[in-house]
């Protein structure tokens, strides 16, 4: 239980989604000062293009994370999380740091 909950607050290892299932972080990327963290949820054999966009902490700052989700399902682990980082880097160029906003 403990494990469980450090590796919560930390974002190692696996996490439960929104359906209840557990999936597994993928290697983290780094993209123009973000860490792009693939995880998608397997739908039955298929995976849905899920993860998280981060941006570690400045000077003085907090680290910032925002949680990716779409719609897309793939039928291989390998092409969903190449399709996941792909979407995030298309959103880190156009919306930058936008994507930390509150109002999203």
């Amino acid at each position: 239980m403990l494990k469980k909950l450090l590796s919560g607050l930390f974002g190692g290892g696996a996490r439960e989604s929104r359906t209840g299932s557990t999936s597994v972080e993928g290697e983290p990327v780094e993209y123009k000062g973000y860490v792009i963290v693939s995880q998608p949820e397997d739908v039955g054999g298929q995976f849905r293009v899920s993860g998280w966009i981060r941006k570690p902490a400045s000077e003085g700052g907090e680290p910032r994370e925002q949680r990716f989700e779409r719609s897309d399902v793939v039928p291989g682990r390998e092409a969903c999380d190449a399709l996941m980082i792909s979407k995030a880097e298309r959103l880190i160029d156009e919306l930058g740091d936008a994507l930390f906003d509150d109002a999203r």
